[in-house]
């Protein structure tokens, strides 16, 4: 089927400055897609929302390095030391079929607004947490924030960029992947610094101070974000304001629009919008997005599942089966990090317009396969070379969830779905990818424990079950207007 493309707005041609005249939410979705004015807050905007996902990612991987030492303090079983680990998980997975409905039905601004002050409260909470029963219930209040936070975030992600070229939808949404690893490696960079700084008699409150800094740049984010955030100038033309969305298009993107003054007969002759409803959820598994939500689930969930048990079990990983000190471990870490995830991240960003998101995500997929398989045949490295051989793994696959996986499960997420549905598919998404990131992070103690390095196996699972996912399904959402599909309902979207 063709691609449904929203009516193109018109123009005034008398003198002075060319303005474009708004009829409807399609006019709105058509001069966003053309992307914003030189020196507009669009980018401002994407960069605030960046932001939460950066707390999103430095909130989870915070405890990575502190969970021995909070087993240690509080006397904690392996089921207990995953329970407490998982916490933030089991929080994010309510908070995120929550958050989901409550982007589509009050909209991006208000639910943006209100979810950083879970970090704030969580964070300090955390660090002043005096038994394991406190600890875990301030993760899960951290993890409902970041279950809210991120529909919100890919839909600003998403409904702020243009459609095509450097810069698009898909790339800018791939960005979330390298702001993810940023995060997790400046974890690392304070933890290496309290870790070279803390004298040997307060080491125990490393993971305190750790989680505790989270709460800081939450601050500065509900500092600023009132002078830049606005709502989505798409969310609220579906809306029917398209008053308000002129005012957003102006303020965020620098662009002067007219609104048309239109008689009830032109307006009533418009397609309608779907409306914010429980029953949303349902149109994730009809018609055509019934394909592209298997296919983004699968892909989330493998994901969150090899990812979770891999990245966040690295310092496990190298302290233990490589047999790694402290410091070593910390450097390790970082270098992994930055020099393959962040910068497969980088790479994803950049090609995903030309090459497309379909290409990369197998393309990951095949590299984190040939990674676990790998490190489950090396085993426990006794050699030197056996060592270099699991690092050189590791980073591989790092490099694929950042090139692949890391980068496109919401591209995949944010973009099989219009305006209308976008809130409750990226939270069914996320949904399912954390309750995957529950098990992993329960699962990976527990099984590590037990199996040793023999539990490379199981999780090599994950990207196998996502490739043979991509293929089944080629949806190639990078490039394709699937916000139209809310102004032509009576169209059939693109099959996939």
């Amino acid at each position: 089927m063709s691609t449904p493309i929203a009516s193109k707005p018109s123009v005034t041609t008398t003198s002075g400055p060319v303005r474009p005249v708004i009829r409807s939410a399609a006019d709105v979705s058509n001069l966003v897609n053309r992307g914003a004015a030189a020196g507009s807050d669009a980018r401002i905007v994407v960069a605030i929302a960046l932001g939460g996902v950066f707390l999103d990612a430095y909130d989870l991987g915070a405890l990575a390095f502190g969970l021995k030492d909070v087993a240690r303090e509080f006397s904690l079983t392996p089921t207990g030391t995953g329970l407490v680990a998982s916490a933030i998980t089991f929080g994010a997975i309510v908070g995120a079929f929550f958050g989901g409905f409550l982007t589509d039905k009050i909209g991006r601004y208000r639910v943006f607004m209100a979810d950083m002050f879970f970090f704030v409260i969580a964070a300090l909470a955390c660090a002043i947490a005096p038994n394991a029963w406190v600890l875990g219930g301030a993760r899960f209040v951290m993890g409902l924030g970041v279950g809210i936070d991120l529909p919100v975030a890919m839909a600003f992600l998403a409904e702020f960029s243009r459609l095509s070229g450097r810069g698009n939808k898909a790339a800018r949404i791939a960005t979330w992947c390298p702001v993810w690893y940023a995060a997790i490696s400046i974890s690392y960079l304070l933890v290496l610094t309290f870790y070279a700084t803390l004298p040997a008699s307060h080491a125990h409150l490393l993971w305190r101070l750790i989680l505790g800094f989270g709460a800081l740049p939450a601050i500065a984010i509900i500092a600023v974000r009132s002078r830049y955030i606005s709502e989505s100038p798409v969310w609220a033309a579906n809306q029917g304001d398209l008053a308000g969305a002129a005012r957003i298009l102006k303020r965020s993107y620098g662009i002067d629009a007219d609104v048309a003054v239109q008689d009830a007969p032109a307006a009533a002759s418009r397609a309608p919008v779907r409306s914010a409803s429980w029953k949303n959820y349902g149109a994730l598994l009809r018609g055509v997005y019934l394909r592209r939500t298997v296919l983004a689930t699968v892909i989330g969930v493998a994901s969150s599942f090899a990812y979770n048990a891999v990245a966040f079990g690295l310092p496990v990983i190298l302290s233990s089966f490589l047999a790694q000190s402290m410091l070593t471990t910390i450097l390790a870490s970082l270098v992994l990090n930055l020099g393959f995830a962040f910068v497969g991240g980088l790479i994803a960003v950049r090609i995903v317009p030309r090459v497309g998101a379909w290409k990369l995500t197998v393309l990951g997929y095949v590299l984190q396969s040939i990674a676990l398989i790998g490190l489950a045949i090396v085993g426990r490295p006794s050699a030197t070379a056996e060592v270099v051989a699991a690092v050189a793994l590791l980073a591989t696959f790092l490099l694929g969830q950042g090139v692949g996986a890391g980068s496109h499960s919401m591209t995949f997420a944010s973009l099989s779905y219009p305006t209308s549905l976008r809130g409750v598919g990226v939270g069914f998404n996320q949904t399912l990818m954390r309750a995957s990131s529950t098990v992993s992070l329960f699962l990976f103690p527990v099984l590590a424990a037990a199996l040793s390095t023999r539990v490379f196996w199981i999780i090599a699972i994950a990207p196998l079950c996502g490739l043979a996912a991509l293929l089944a399904i080629r949806w190639e959402p990078s490039g394709y207007d699937v916000d139209a599909e809310d102004f032509q309902m009576s169209a059939t979207p693109r099959n996939t």
